[in-house]
């Protein structure tokens, strides 16, 4: 189907924009770039951010990430490894899976704040050193999630398989 806009010299440009951005909303972030964007600009990426922005406000809103930097000092482990542990816990809450594929995950189809990508070496190293603090963690969670909830908390769950290299989650 065809339309006439009218001669060039007597357009309504502004309502073209309109138009033009109405359809935009209904075309991939890509397909829509390309057609309204200068060309000088190519749609690099795409990551969804409402997940993971909501789950690491309540990550930090429990203090888990304050906790795991204090339990980081002082020994030889990557700084960014609760950031790690936060994109596994992440991870196992949007889109379940491996190690393996949690760090292709990060990488490619979610944004971690301050973890652009990570790998699966690196999943595994975190999880080490999260047995390693298991315990004081533990605690120190139940204790935050008690006094968050101003209630009760009977029970707080840790994944942790025979072979201990899975995912954390915690649930109350």
């Amino acid at each position: 189907m065809l339309h006439s806009f009218g001669r060039e010299d007597q357009l309504d440009r502004d309502a073209i924009k309109r138009l033009v951005a109405s359809l935009s909303r209904l075309l991939d972030p890509a397909t829509a770039l390309a057609a309204t964007a200068p060309a000088e600009l190519a749609f690099v990426s795409s990551r969804p951010v409402g997940g993971t922005l909501v789950l690491d406000g309540l990550w930090r809103r429990l203090s888990i990430d304050t906790v795991m930097t204090r339990l980081l000092d002082g020994r030889k482990v990557d700084p960014r490894v609760e950031r790690v542990l936060f994109a596994l816990v992440a991870n196992r809450a949007l889109e379940p899976g491996s190690k393996l594929a949690a760090a292709r995950w990060v990488g490619r189809r979610a944004h971690i704040d301050r973890l652009p990508e990570t790998s699966d070496d690196a999943c595994y190293r975190a999880m080490d050193w999260l047995i390693e603090i298991a315990g004081e963690l533990e605690r120190e969670v139940f204790w935050q999630v008690a006094t968050l909830l101003d209630s009760e908390v009977d029970l707080l769950f840790f994944d942790y398989p025979a072979n201990r290299r899975s995912d954390f989650a915690l649930a109350a």
